[in-house]
């Protein structure tokens, strides 16, 4: 059993400078190889403090680092000290110390033992200690990219203590898209290889933040040429990286800008160098014949026009002719559809806004009468033009001039007006939703489009036409539109008009699998294949009557289903042979009383 005559010679003679140091830090006992090596009596190191025999940076530390740590931890481990011998040398040391405490949890001594570094343990711990302390963000990883140590400025870059690191592999500190390029031993190669230069990669800070990073890397060998660790040094270019985003997102905002200009331009154009001429106009009908002759009237006037029909009769089309020929041919013809804006936005669309004038406004933009400075403006559906902004209208035809929104800049534009509309704008006047004196305003002369079902004998020349369009457009050599299928376009009524047509020559060129056009499966609601031709033309004597037509459809209907096997939705069901929505078969599936027959 040791006594403690016997622990008091063991600390004595032990080769190792040893000291016992009290609860205020000043010596309790000092051993030989301590007095030997400092050349200090005994009594002259007893109840001293250790910063009395440090130098002075030491003696700091001591105070502010070594001393605090110690009451927290109970222990310090190979901390650097500078010690000062009795004549003056400086002894480069690390110490290693514990508290020790009695049965009952009370303090009874501080034991710190110091090792003296050898040149070479100098030189390291010198190289250790710069290492650490550089202002570079420093890492070094074994083999199998461990981290064996880190510089302060990689910990307080990234926010962790050095034992939160230390031994843990480098890729836990990775973003995870970095992570998944070192999967599967890759990480080891690299490692490997010898190193790498200007390699960007993102590190996740302990408070999840993500740094952007540029690392170069050396490999260190062993005697054996064995890759045995990694020096990385890495960069922060996370600010830059932002300011250059930043400088990219200002660049494509340009380019986006400048993109929408050039569309604008081409659109504008485009608008003006396509050839709107009578010749595009298809027909040769006395009702046609009546509309051209009031068109070529108008067009070489400064006169606003109204044109008025039904939907899909051709208003646009009107209205390119008319610019074509007017004095205004070589400006812009810039087409406003009214029934698509959303009501909060028809001022901006119509005179444009500037920067910050209400939410969503991130930059300045011309409204569609400045675009049409010098040209025409074409106004589709004019009667849904809401009242409110009506007045503002009126204002910038009889003055041309206007305001964007949120300036008060007052612009002058010279611009032309065309309208159009399909509803009744004298009932919308008595109902109070459109002003009359805009009305007025914008009939100075009126030009109504015939429907198609008034245009007889243009229907075939029209359909010969999108036939001839659509088979060029689609690649596909010219269908045959038969003289029977000729005869039965005719007896339809065509409530879309020419827009109606167009699709359906369409959807027959899509749906037919040979060189004969198949109007059967694109009609909605009526065969024209099949009907009999002595009943199709006896019914072309005259007005189809409700009963004629209601059998006409119920019988393609039918046809419909039987071809698709009675499935009404999905890809080869009636809906899709019919091109109407599934929804709408059904409906009239219902209307009509149609029952698959029992089998």
């Amino acid at each position: 059993m040791i006594t403690q005559d016997d622990y008091e010679w063991l600390f004595r003679k032990a080769p190792v400078m040893t000291t016992s140091i009290a609860e205020d830090g000043s010596y309790l006992d000092v051993n030989d190889a301590m007095l030997e090596r400092l050349g200090y009596r005994h009594e002259q190191m007893v109840g001293q403090k250790p910063e009395m025999f440090a130098t002075a940076e030491t003696a700091e530390r001591i105070v502010g680092e070594l001393r605090p740590a110690l009451r927290r931890r109970g222990k310090l481990e190979n901390k650097p000290v500078s010690l000062i011998t009795a004549a003056g040398e400086v002894v480069e040391c690390v110490t290693n110390a514990f508290v020790e405490y009695d049965q009952e949890g009370k303090f009874l001594r501080t034991v710190a033992m110091y090792t003296e570094l050898s040149d070479q343990a100098r030189a390291n711990f010198k190289y250790r200690t710069l290492y650490r302390s550089t202002p570079a963000m420093l890492h070094t990883v074994d083999g199998d990219g461990l981290v064996i140590t880190v510089t302060d400025h990689w910990l307080s870059k990234l926010g962790f203590s050095r034992e939160e690191v230390l031994g843990r592999p480098i890729t836990d500190f990775m973003s995870v898209a970095d992570q998944k390029q070192y999967e599967d031993g890759k990480l080891r190669k690299l490692i490997a290889e010898g190193g790498f230069n200007n390699l960007e990669r993102q590190m996740v800070a302990k408070d999840g933040t993500t740094i952007d990073l540029v690392m170069s890397a050396i490999s260190h060998r062993d005697e054996n040429g064995e890759v045995d660790r990694m020096l990385v040094a890495s960069k922060d270019v996370t600010e830059r990286n932002r300011a250059e985003s930043q400088l990219r997102g200002t660049m494509l905002e340009n380019a986006r800008l400048r993109e929408e200009l050039e569309r604008e331009r081409d659109y504008l154009r485009e608008e003006v160098n396509v050839a709107l001429n009578f010749g595009r106009i298809v027909g040769t009908s006395q009702a046609l014949r009546r509309m051209l002759k009031r068109v070529e009237a108008v067009a070489e006037t400064p006169a606003s026009v109204l044109i008025e029909g039904e939907s899909g009769v051709g208003k646009e089309l009107v209205a390119r002719a008319i610019h074509a020929r007017s004095p205004r041919h070589d400006g812009p013809l810039v087409k406003v559809n009214c029934a698509s804006i959303p009501k909060e936005l028809f001022e901006s669309e119509f005179f444009g806004h500037v920067r910050g004038a209400f939410t969503g406004a991130h930059r300045d933009r011309i409204g569609r009468f400045q675009l049409a400075d010098g040209g025409t403006i074409f106004l589709d559906e004019v009667g849904e033009i809401p009242m409110e902004l009506q007045g503002k209208l009126l204002r910038v035809l009889q003055e041309s001039e206007f305001e964007r929104v949120g300036d008060d800049v007052t612009r002058s534009v010279d611009v032309r007006v065309i309208a159009a509309t399909n509803r009744n704008l004298e009932q919308l006047i008595v109902d109070g939703e459109f002003r009359e004196d805009l009305f007025y305003r914008l009939s100075v002369f009126p030009v109504e489009v015939p429907p198609l079902r008034e245009r007889g004998e243009d229907i075939v020349q029209l359909a010969q036409h999108f036939l001839e369009q659509t088979c060029k457009d689609f690649g596909r050599e010219v269908l045959t539109l038969t003289r029977a299928q000729a005869v039965n376009l005719k007896a339809y009524s065509w409530p879309g008009n020419v827009r109606e047509l167009k699709n359906v020559i369409e959807r027959a060129v899509i749906l037919s699998p040979s060189k004969v056009l198949r109007l059967d499966l694109s009609m909605p609601g009526i065969s024209l294949d099949d009907a009999a031709p002595s009943e199709v033309v006896s019914s072309t004597e005259g007005v189809l009557s409700e009963r004629e037509m209601r059998d006409f459809q119920k019988r393609n209907l039918v046809k419909a289903l039987e071809e698709s096997n009675w499935k009404v939705s999905g890809e080869g069901g009636a809906a899709e042979l019919l091109g109407v929505r599934p929804t709408t078969l059904a409906d009239r599936i219902r209307t009509y009383k149609i029952k698959r027959p029992a089998t």
